[in-house]
């Protein structure tokens, strides 16, 4: 039995098979194309030439795509949607998608704040407002919308009126509409868990293009007998109708696959990870195995979000980050690149662009193309460049850590090749073999995940019969979607107290996860 692993980049789509034992087959990269199914399916093709293994014993295909995140930030195959907020007259002060920018709010066809709501403390705000959410559906079916974000306050406390509201839009715009609820998407935090959740309903058909095109190339290539995952932000997998219902959980899940992917191949649990690729780099921390999470609100295409992101910070350097020397004699590195044409620009190639390569390959640290045509960059040019490009690794590196010990640092990505191997601040640092598809293998060996999220009163029920019980809920979810039984373990434990309420409540969430079914 082998595994599939499919990473698609914005340079590169890389590819992995792995057997039962987890051990790399093969690996390749393949260019990634304006089509991307083009690109999926080259790299699928090359990959099963250099494997020869037998199409029919690929029995799991995992893929990592950037495809939302591309949709949101470039403003496309974005899907028209009807906005509902159950609130009114709390939330009355902020419209939906206030501060949006103008050129993404045009997905918005119609929005509305309805009577509704809770406290937080789950006591009723207002009744939930039946007939005023239904004249919104009936308005939205009018005008052909098939996708509707329903947020309500504090509905991560109660869900109640979501969920009524929700099946009353099922009833009259037909089982085929779209319908993102907030609490099932976001946390504390009606404005950001109410923008995640908008985006999450615009993305129904970028969903749905890139899950039945990957199924399809499958089935062209005669992988038939395969089950079919894609990659989350959360370093876990889940099934094609989960990520047909919640898109926005793809979105950074390339960075994750990178970090699981450098943990798996360094067998490190605990370590910074520096992912460096054409055009940018992106770090990020595995904790027992894991990449860490976000603790903040996120950004994404100038929408504040709150749901689950992994804690990635990304820097204008990569293999293809242009050199300068400027009329002062510094020497710059980047942030722009030459990106995917690398192999046509860089001097090493045949090209006339100094790159952060051509100077790895001038100071003697990998030997790549032409050694002759960079023979001629002076010395001190090369070696302020690559000061340059430890500067800014190193500060990057300082800005992930949480004390002030050094690190391991685990580099990965084609474009590690630039960096020095010694850098301030990293306890010692690894490039595994197989680093430069690192992400790929991450998509193959991810586990499934299952998250239990609740606020507790614990003094309504004691602190040690709450948390047993939250993790044998988490375990359950985690069996659910699709975790064998025996291999779930807790990975994750957060008990935040909320000084702000009543009794002594807290945040707790805690996460499980487990090894894929066969």
């Amino acid at each position: 039995m082998y595994k599939l692993g499919i990473d698609v980049g914005g340079t590169n789509t890389d590819a992995v098979l792995i057997d039962e034992q987890l051990h790399v087959v093969a690996d390749i990269k393949y260019p990634t194309s304006h089509d991307i199914y083009e690109g999926i399916l080259g790299a699928v093709r090359t990959v099963l030439q250099a494997s020869q293994v037998d199409r029919s014993q690929i029995r799991q295909a995992m893929l990592g795509t950037t495809q939302c995140t591309n949709a949101i930030v470039e403003r496309k195959n974005l899907a028209p949607i009807g906005i509902l907020r159950i609130g009114a007259p709390a939330t009355l002060g902020i419209r939906p998608m206030v501060d949006w920018a103008e050129d993404i709010q045009a997905i918005c066809r119609g929005s509305v704040v309805i009577g509704g709501g809770f406290e937080y403390d789950g006591k009723l705000l207002a009744p939930f407002d039946r007939e005023a959410a239904a004249a919104f559906f009936r308005e939205m079916k009018a005008q052909g919308v098939k996708s509707i974000a329903i947020s309500c306050v504090f509905s991560t406390v109660r869900s109640d009126h979501e969920l009524e509201a929700a099946q009353l839009c099922r009833e009259i715009m037909g089982d085929d509409v779209h319908v993102s609820i907030s609490s099932e998407i976001g946390s504390m935090g009606l404005i950001e868990r109410e923008n995640a959740t908008i985006l999450n309903a615009a993305l129904w058909q970028v969903a749905e293009r890139f899950t039945d095109g990957f199924a399809k190339s499958l089935r062209d290539e005669g992988i038939t007998q395969a089950d079919v995952y894609l990659s989350q932000n959360d370093g876990t997998l889940m099934t094609m109708e989960h990520a047909r219902k919640y898109p926005i959980l793809t979105v950074a899940c390339g960075p994750t696959n990178s970090i699981r992917g450098a943990s798996y191949l360094s067998s490190l649990q605990n370590a910074i990870v520096i992912d460096v690729g054409g055009t940018t780099t992106d770090l990020g921390v595995i904790q027992n195995g894991f990449p860490r999470e976000s603790s903040v609100a996120v950004t994404i295409g100038g929408v504040r979000t709150n749901f689950r992101m992994p804690d990635v910070l990304s820097i204008g350097l990569g293999g293809g980050s242009i050199v300068r020397q400027q009329p002062d004699g510094t020497v710059t590195v980047g942030p722009d690149s030459v990106g995917y044409e690398i192999t046509k620009k860089a001097l090493v190639f045949g090209g006339d662009v100094m790159t952060a390569t051509d100077i790895a390959v001038r100071l003697g640290m990998v030997e790549l193309g032409d050694p002759s045509r960079v023979a001629d960059i002076p010395q001190t040019l090369a070696e302020a460049a690559m000061s340059a490009i430890r500067t800014l690794v190193e500060d990057a590196i300082d800005s992930m850590k949480i004390s002030s010990a050094d690190s391991d640092v685990i580099l990965v990505g084609g474009g590690s090749i630039v960096l020095p191997e010694d850098l301030s601040g990293a306890a010692k640092v690894v490039k595994p073999d197989h680093f430069g598809c690192a992400n790929a293998i991450g998509s193959a060996i991810s586990k499934v995940s299952g998250t239990y999220e609740k606020l507790i009163n614990y003094d309504e029920l004691p602190r040690e019969q709450a948390l047993a019980q939250a993790k044998a809920d988490a375990v359950e979810l985690a069996v659910e979607a699709g975790a064998i039984r025996e291999t779930v373990e807790i990975i994750e434990v957060e008990d935040v107290p909320l000084a702000y309420y009543p009794g002594n409540t807290s945040r707790v969430k805690i996460k499980a996860a487990g090894d894929l079914r066969a």
